[in-house]
């Protein structure tokens, strides 16, 4: 090869090193400025002032201190002893008052339920004695059934009643005729048993309800009696209680006494 081709092929790559550093320059420069700009910029942090009062804002404070110091109350006032026990009577007073109230409404309310229940005794005392009179009258429907019975099961009255009917078995028709009348006897008398059964449970239940009744009775008189005396007291001690009129002091004669 010529000098002259050297050269220009040395220059050329020259050229190409120099384009190539150009090139490279421009990007890491690139990189630096986007790395730069993606960290976020440091807040910077700032103490806020102190606010320093004015002399004469510390004047008017202090005025304004001393004005309230003047203004309250230099000793609270201690209170009188007397006031405060003819207060705690007036309270006990009116406490006890309200328990005399409450004590008469849940007296009174109890003779209402004793009452009812008063009520409600005598008329099943009364329904039971309705139930023995019907038992009682059945009784003696029946016994007398029974007695009529045993009449007609004489010998003579069942052949009595057996004369007019012509058999020519006569004692077949009597022994049908006593076994009759004696399955009927047995039924009644039966009846008769249960009847007595009945009344004497009736008896036991009007017994009962007898002494509720008098119990109840004898509860409420009490409470009567006991409203009465209550009724007395109170009006006793209102009157004395009340203070007496003050009686008018005679007024000076104008002349004198001789």
């Amino acid at each position: 090869m010529s000098k002259r081709s050297i050269r220009q092929i040395t220059i050329a790559a020259l050229a190409l090193f120099m384009i190539a550093g150009v090139f490279l320059g421009d990007s890491s420069a690139q990189r630096r400025r986007r790395k730069h700009r993606s960290r976020p910029s440091a807040r910077r942090i700032t103490n806020p002032a102190i606010y320093q009062p004015s002399p004469s804002d510390n004047a008017n404070s202090s005025s304004d201190a001393t004005t309230n110091n003047e203004n309250a109350p230099t000793s609270t006032p201690s209170p009188d002893p007397e006031a405060m026990k003819q207060t705690i009577r007036t309270l006990s007073s009116q406490v006890d008052r309200l328990t005399d109230k409450i004590g008469q409404m849940e007296e009174a309310q109890r003779s209402l339920v004793d009452l009812e229940r008063l009520s409600r005794a005598e008329q099943r005392a009364s329904s039971l004695r309705t139930e023995l009179r019907d038992v009682q009258s059945k009784e003696s429907d029946l016994q007398a059934r029974v007695e009529d019975l045993d009449y007609a099961l004489k010998p003579e009255n069942i052949e009595r009643s057996l004369a007019g009917s012509g058999s020519t078995h006569p004692e077949e028709l009597r022994e049908q005729r006593r076994r009759q009348l004696e399955s009927e006897r047995d039924r009644v008398r039966k009846q008769l048993d249960q009847l007595a059964a009945s009344r004497t449970h009736l008896e036991q239940a009007i017994a009962s309800a007898d002494v509720e009744v008098e119990r109840l009775r004898r509860r409420l008189d009490a409470a009567d009696a006991a409203a009465i005396h209550n009724a007395k007291t109170n009006a006793q001690s209102t009157e004395g209680a009340t203070p007496p009129a003050p009686r008018p002091s005679p007024s000076p004669s104008p002349y004198p006494t001789p």
